[in-house]
This record gives structure tokens, C-alpha cells and sequence, in this order.
């Protein structure tokens, strides 16, 4: 009975709540979100609507696994990647409040072990500075290396000392590994771990039920969405991403309906119906910006910066302050979004790690909350993204039936087989198959490269994770004999090339 009487207090609100909903949200959503799942090949989508402090959407949409004809619904939990970090930071924030620390605490006070390539900036790294990626390395350095790996979260952060800042102290560039340091401060002061601390602060306060912290939690999980892929044009679902040995940079998983309890939370300043949860002092200080990220500058209207602040994205789009984040993992992206002076927020969650669709939703509903033209952004987003892949498609064939200098692969294939290894990465094994040249990776057991060659001692590689994409990799050769070989995977992993030298 309580759960029927729930169930009717929560429908008549939203009724009521619906009187500030656009038309495009009333009356199009619905077929929108219906179009985008074909369009992009998403199995599901769970959306919800924050305005005014009140629910004014919140529906799943498509299934669980593809096939499954489980349907999504509002409990069904996602993987939401990088939007873990707006929830450790809040947690060293509000120990801040707690006078338990400073931000601007040094690292090596709480964590005496904290080494990086550069001793000055170990010793001088604050807190504020791991939690707005300011230690000096370029976005994502590091990352193929961590992510997805069998490193252990004390491996990763004996790794990352021997990494050399590719920018200087304090220049920005996303740092997983800087917010995995940072979640590991929390036991040192409340003798918790960043998950109970999280749990206690915020998901239990905020009845966040269906809010697990790890994959493993996760897979127990009776309400779940498996993670998918498009591969050569083939949906399929893939394994859940080993990220629990960097849980606090984005291992979170939820639902649609926790997370409109979370940012019912940041819109109304930390306030719950019925008390202060988190000072409003840690919400403002979250929303400060910490570092330049560009001039912005969105497709269609007007905006004139972006920054970062402490575990959000900070911008403004047409006269509004816009905070913000994205996530995304092996087989799910996500988003956040927070406009503060419209009181208006928005997540989005997608059960694929192959799609713009998330994005598109989230900018469609926000300009109809504004007021804007219809844009159509999905249309726009999927036109030029299936062009990239074109061009992208292009470029290897083109580089395929370039005349080589030398034979197809200037060496015997066999030549190229044997042990590499890279002084960071650890090891990589190339095998001759029946395929043809197989990478293989000491770190990513199950991860392979398929070795093409076209000439030149080059190589195009079609990685059997469609996450680490399609990349042309040379062979550097001196006197007859194969001397290394330069490793690159996705940008969106890393951008940083590994040399990795034969032995």
C-alpha cells in the first residue's frame, strides 16, 4: 500500500510539474528518442528533467540488452564514467567544510607515498589540483596504460610517476589518475573508504538504492543495462569495464531517478525537502573555476568560454551559466547538466559507447527550455560523425593502395614477431597467426591488434575492442632488423604515442 500511495504523490507532481515543459518535451520527445535509438543503433536510453525543484520527465526508453525485450526503466542502472567525479569531489569538499582538510592541503601531506616524474610538482600538488586536472599531463596521458587494465589502483599510482608531464604545473589536461589519488585521501582522514564515505554522505541520505560504486557491485545488480558496442556496423554487447582500480575517476553506476535525486540536490544548493545535506559553500566551491579550457563556441548560438572546476564542466551558452559533465566507459556515455539560473537540469543515459545521440539529446532539450530554435541535433551530430568515419574509411583505403616503396611489409612478417616492451606500459608480444601479425598486450589480456600491412614498414591496425579504433602504426627498422614499433589506439583513450622497443 505505502508503495501505491508513493507511486500516486509521484505521478500527481509530475502531472503538475509538467505545466513548465516545453512542447518539444510534451509532445515530440518521445518520437525523438524513438528515432535516435534506430538512428544510432542504442538499445536504451533513460532520460530525466529537473525544473523548478520538481521532476518533470523521467522515462526509459528501449531495452536493457539488445534483444533481451527487457524494457529500461527508471531504475534500471548505467555505468556514468566521468560523472563519478562531481561525487568525489563533493566528498573532499565537504571535508573541507568539515575543516578535515583544505583543498589546497598538499598531496604528500595526506599521502606521504604521492610520487610523480617531477619531484617539484609532487611535493607541490595540492588537492585542488588533482581534482581540476592541473598536474601538467596532456588530456588522457596515461590512459591506455590504466584503463580497462589488470593494473591495481597502487600500480596505477606507482605508474603514473614514471610518466613525464607532456604540458607544464598546472596547465590543464584530464587526468584519471589524479582523481583515483584523490579518492584515496578520504580513508587517510575519515578512516573510510571513498565508497562508504560516498554512501553515507550522499546515496543513502538521498535514497540513491540503485547507486553501486563498483562493476562488481554492478554485475549483481537485478536491474541493470548491459554494455554495447557497434562493430563494423554490428551491434553486440561487450564486457563491463575493468575500472574499479580507478573507482573514484568513474566507476560509478545509477539510474535515471537517483540521479534527478542528485541534481534536485545541486539545484537546490545542497538542500533536501528537509535538511541541509551539503553546504551550500561546497556546491559554489565546486562550480569555481580552476582552469582554462578554451573560448567555446557552439555550433548554433552564442557561448564564450569553458572551464573547469572541481569535477564539472563550467560554461556559458547563451547568457546562462552551464555546468556540466560527460562520462563514458566501455559501452555507455552519459550526461549531466546543470543550469543553475533557469533551474533547470538534465541527465541523459545511454547503454552504448557508440554514439553522439546522448549529446544531441541533452542540447535539444536544453534549447527548448530556452527558448531556441529546434535544431535538430541528432541529424546534425550523426551527418557529421558518419562523415568523419567516411574520410577515416577513406584514408586507409587510399593508404592501402599506395605503391609501396619496398615490398608490402619490407620485412619477412616472422621479423616482426617477438617480445616489445615500452618503460611505462610493460610488455607487448606480436605473434604470427593464421590471421596474419597479432599484438598482443601484457596489461589488456584480452585486447589484440590486428596487424595490416601496406608498405613502408606501416601497418594499419583493427583492434578486436572497436573502443581502441583503427590506427596506422609504423615499424622503425635499422640495418635489416625490426627495432620498435609505435603503438597508438583512439584518441578518445589516449592520444600519446607508445614506442614500444623489440627485445
Amino acid at each position: 500500500m505505502k508503495k501505491l500511495v508513493c507511486l500516486f504523490l509521484f505521478a500527481s507532481q509530475l502531472a503538475f510539474a509538467q505545466d513548465a515543459v516545453p512542447s518539444f518535451v510534451k509532445d515530440s520527445l518521445d518520437n525523438y528518442v524513438t528515432r535516435g535509438l534506430a538512428d544510432w543503433q542504442i538499445p536504451g536510453v533513460a532520460v530525466a528533467i529537473v525544473k523548478n525543484g520538481k521532476v518533470v520527465w523521467m522515462k526509459g526508453y528501449g531495452e536493457k540488452a539488445t534483444g533481451s525485450a527487457q524494457p529500461v526503466g527508471v531504475h534500471t542502472a548505467f555505468m556514468i564514467g566521468s560523472n563519478t567525479k562531481a561525487f568525489t569531489a563533493t566528498a573532499l569538499a565537504l571535508l573541507q567544510a568539515e575543516k578535515k582538510i583544505s583543498l589546497n592541503d598538499k598531496v604528500q601531506r595526506w599521502l606521504p607515498d604521492f610520487t610523480l616524474y617531477d619531484s617539484y610538482i609532487a611535493r607541490e600538488a595540492n588537492i585542488r589540483d588533482l581534482l581540476s586536472h592541473r598536474l601538467g599531463f596532456d588530456t588522457f596521458q596515461g590512459d591506455f596504460t590504466f584503463f580497462d587494465s589488470d593494473l591495481t589502483s597502487q600500480q596505477i599510482r606507482t605508474t603514473l610517476a614514471k610518466i613525464k608531464p607532456a604540458l607544464g604545473f598546472r596547465q590543464w589536461g584530464y587526468c584519471n589518475a589524479g582523481y583515483l589519488t584523490a579518492g584515496e585521501i578520504i580513508p587517510k582522514v575519515t578512516g573510510q573508504s571513498w565508497a562508504a564515505y560516498l554512501k553515507e554522505k550522499i546515496f543513502i541520505p538521498l535514497q540513491m538504492t540503485h547507486t553501486v560504486t563498483t562493476v562488481q557491485e554492478l554485475q549483481g545488480l537485478s536491474d541493470k543495462a548491459l554494455a554495447h558496442t557497434v562493430t563494423a556496423g554490428k551491434l553486440h554487447t561487450i564486457p563491463y569495464c575493468k575500472i574499479d582500480n580507478l573507482a573514484p575517476a568513474g566507476a560509478i553506476s545509477s539510474s535515471v531517478y537517483d540521479m534527478s535525486r542528485w541534481v534536485l540536490l545541486q539545484l537546490n544548493n545542497g538542500k533536501t525537502a528537509d535538511r541541509q545535506l551539503i553546504p551550500e559553500s561546497v556546491i559554489q566551491a565546486l562550480r569555481q573555476p580552476q582552469a582554462v579550457l578554451g573560448n567555446g563556441g557552439p555550433r548554433y548560438n552564442t557561448g564564450h568560454f569553458v572551464l573547469y572546476g572541481l569535477g564539472w564542466i563550467i560554461e556559458e551558452y547563451d547568457g546562462r551559466k552551464i555546468v556540466s559533465h560527460t562520462g563514458g566507459v566501455n559501452g555507455f556515455v552519459s550526461s549531466v547538466t546543470l543550469l543553475p539560473e533557469e533551474n533547470l537540469g538534465i541527465v541523459i543515459l545511454t547503454n552504448t559507447d557508440n554514439n553522439a545521440f546522448y549529446v544531441a539529446l541533452r542540447d535539444e532539450i536544453r534549447d527548448a527550455f530556452l527558448g531556441l530554435p529546434y535544431r535538430n541535433y541528432s541529424r546534425v551530430l550523426k551527418e557529421a560523425v558518419s562523415a568523419g568515419e567516411a574520410r577515416q574509411a577513406q584514408l586507409l583505403q587510399e593508404r592501402r593502395q599506395e605503391k609501396p616503396t619496398q615490398s608490402a611489409a619490407n620485412l619477412p612478417l616472422q621479423a616482426y614477431t617477438g617480445a616489445y616492451q615500452h618503460p611505462v606500459y610493460g610488455g607487448m608480444h606480436i605473434t604470427l597467426e593464421k590471421t596474419g601479425l597479432v599484438m598482443h598486450f601484457q596489461h589488456h589480456k584480452t585486447l589484440q591488434g590486428q596487424l595490416e600491412p601496406v608498405g613502408n614498414h606501416e601497418f594499419i591496425c583493427t583492434y578486436n575492442a572497436s573502443l581502441y579504433g583503427v590506427k596506422l602504426l609504423p615499424a622503425q627498422v635499422k640495418d635489416g632488423k625490426v627495432v620498435s614499433v609505435t603503438v597508438r589506439v583512439a584518441d578518445d583513450v589516449e592520444t600519446t604515442p607508445y614506442v614500444f622497443v623489440k627485445q
